[in-house]
């Protein structure tokens, strides 16, 4: 179920990178499943358990949540896994919401809305 997790999470961040980024992104932008570090198949399989944890906790209401709403959600749960799997990351790697470039807010409130229409008729 990880591994599946995992997929779900890197698949539409990979679709959301392709559809919002400015130009080419960067090779790890895109990096196939296959290919990803340990640490980050880790990091995007509990996320994307988070958000379907989250979703059943509210009987499904994040629906009515707005995309900002969505997008801030995925953003606050990935930045605890980076917290998680590095002692000292990056400043741009828990970059709060609004220090985020447009292309990545998209990008993130993308990866929430396909979580939630997994297993939906």
């Amino acid at each position: 179920m990880l591994n599946e997790n995992g997929r779900i999470f890197r698949e539409a961040w990979i679709a959301g990178v392709h559809k919002h980024y400015p130009g080419e992104p960067k090779p790890g932008y895109v990096t196939p499943w296959g290919e990803t570090p340990d640490w980050e198949r880790a990091a995007a399989a509990a996320v994307c358990s988070q958000v379907q944890e989250f979703i059943r906790v509210s009987d499904g209401n994040t629906a009515k949540l707005g995309r900002e709403q969505k997008g801030r959600f995925v953003a606050l749960c990935w930045i605890a896994q980076i917290h998680k799997h590095f002692a000292s990351p990056k400043p741009s790697y828990v970059a709060d919401w609004s220090e985020l470039p447009e292309w990545q807010r998209q990008t993130n409130a993308d990866i929430f809305e396909t979580i939630e229409g997994v297993g939906r008729p």
